[in-house]
């Protein structure tokens, strides 16, 4: 939750420069589009923007103040004169657009502004998108638009143009372990988690799915058999493996797994201790890491890397696992 600009400075430094910048010059654009992937604070920015401009504190310094009626209001989601649109159903329909049209002609309630965040803004059918349009280009009162995206190539050029756009990048791993392990996350899943998404409600879904705690053990098993020879290795897939690993995607996401494993034996021969991400496993990893020879190592994290590309494609994803433990088997971590 982004509750202050500083919050949001660390979070999205780019996107705190630039409306910070407005607001100190009360340059504030009529129309902005955040951009960005899931979970990297577009709506909770849109609502400090929004408490920001309310704000009733007299301490300049500490604005939004997220105690005032207007902050907690907003927050809530009932201010009067900030309005919030989300898909009804699966769309935005021309209805919703006309309904802002017709509250936003009445006399704003409290101030001379009014503020409308429009969330999913690709999802508006054509006829709310021309309504949009035409609305954007007349504007009645102070009005200010916020449309948020994740796809914003899906949203019409000419509404484009008519916007201020503003990016927002995907959180950095470090970040998002911190946030992770400030939930409560144990520190190796938060790691680990890190490494396979920059989306915090995708990390926490991750975090919280049995099946993906599951594969964790299941991906260092097979490391640890592929060690002790290649039949034991092809046994395992039989009798364990595939139980788990049934889809492409279950199997591409435990790909994902094993090669975090192989960096940890990389890390480990380069003496970067403090990157490892499998710590419950560090002294075997270490025993193997020893042993390594380190072209072999490139060598096998690549036969990973070229089984994920060949799973995507329509090759048979246990035939493509199968070549991949005799691959790994080739390039043993042994000399």
């Amino acid at each position: 939750m982004i509750n202050n600009w500083n919050e949001l400075k660390e979070i999205q430094p780019q996107v705190y420069q630039m409306l910070q910048n407005s607001i100190r010059k009360n340059r504030i654009a009529h129309a902005y589009l955040f951009e960005g992937e899931r979970a990297t604070g577009k709506k909770e920015t849109s609502l400090l923007l929004a408490k920001s401009l309310f704000c009733e504190s007299d301490n300049k310094e500490e604005v939004p103040c997220n105690q005032c009626a207007n902050c907690r209001r907003i927050d809530n989601l009932n201010h009067p004169d900030v309005h919030v649109i989300e898909p009804d159903g699966l769309s935005i329909k021309k209805e919703q657009i006309q309904y802002l049209q017709e509250e936003f002609a009445k006399k704003s309630v409290e101030s001379s502004r009014k503020i409308y965040i429009l969330i999913d803004a690709e999802k508006m059918t054509v006829q709310a998108a021309n309504s949009l349009l035409k609305f954007l280009e007349e504007p009645v009162s102070d009005t200010l638009a916020i449309l948020i995206t994740e796809q914003s190539q899906r949203i019409l050029p000419t509404i484009l143009s008519r916007c201020q756009l503003i990016s927002f990048q995907p959180l950095s791993s470090a970040l998002l372990r911190a946030k992770l392990e400030a939930e409560g996350i144990d520190a190796q899943t938060s790691a680990i988690v890190s490494e396979l998404t920059n989306s915090f409600e995708q990390a926490m879904r991750l975090c919280t799915d049995d099946w993906f705690a599951q594969a964790q053990r299941k991906v260092v098993k097979l490391y640890e058999v592929l060690n002790l020879g290649q039949m034991k290795a092809l046994v395992y897939l039989q009798e364990d493996w595939f139980n788990h690993f049934k889809e492409k995607e279950q199997i591409d996401r435990g790909l994902d797994l094993l090669i975090l494993i192989y960096k940890d034996l990389l890390y480990i021969q380069l003496d970067k201790r403090d990157a490892i991400l499998f710590k419950t496993i560090e002294v075997q990893l270490e025993r193997y890491a020893l042993q390594c020879v380190q072209n072999k190592l490139a060598l096998q994290m690549e036969a990973i890397l070229e089984a994920k590309r060949k799973l995507m494609s329509n090759t048979n994803p246990q035939l493509v696992i199968e070549q991949l433990v005799l691959n790994l088997q080739e390039g043993s971590s042994f000399v």
